[in-house]
């Protein structure tokens, strides 16, 4: 392998779209972590078809990060 060619890491993004993906992915997932669950998530009380709030918001944050990934791998990210 020629060492003139710069070595590239794989893990950042090197694409403008590639970049707002992993944004937009990371916010999300922050969404799902224990500080922003249990301070703005934990509502037991108003339910949605008769599940409580808490699981029904980390089921739409689990589906929007599914969603993204399914994104990323279709635009070839």
């Amino acid at each position: 392998m020629p060492s003139s060619s710069p070595l590239r890491r794989r893990f950042l993004p090197r694409t403008r779209d590639g970049r707002i993906v992993t944004f937009i992915f990371a916010a999300l997932f922050m969404l799902a972590m224990p500080p922003v669950t249990h301070a703005f998530l934990n509502r037991i009380e108003p339910s949605f078809f008769g599940v409580p709030f808490l699981y029904a918001a980390l089921f739409v944050v689990y589906a929007a990060l599914i969603a993204v990934l399914i994104l990323a791998y279709r635009r070839g990210l």
